[in-house]
């Protein structure tokens, strides 16, 4: 066990408490960092989504349709 946890009695928290930590702590370094930037591989694919939706609005489905379907498929 690492002397961090156990000077701070980390080593003492449940299972449930020590992943609520984890999460907390992901939050905060999360809410620190800047964005990284985009790869042109990436920005190219987004750029090449946003180009199909204008071209052709209608051809998408609410995430709520998506779900359904997918879970439909699921429980066969």
């Amino acid at each position: 066990m690492s002397t961090l946890m156990e000077s701070h009695g980390i080593n003492r928290l449940s299972p449930a408490e020590r992943m609520q930590l984890v999460e907390e702590i992901l939050d905060s370094l999360a809410n620190e960092q800047e964005p990284s930037p985009l790869s042109e591989a990436k920005r190219n694919e987004l750029d090449r989504r946003i180009a199909a939706l204008d071209a052709n609005p209608a051809g998408v489905s609410p995430w709520e349709e998506v779900e359904a379907r997918v879970l439909a498929r699921l429980r066969r």
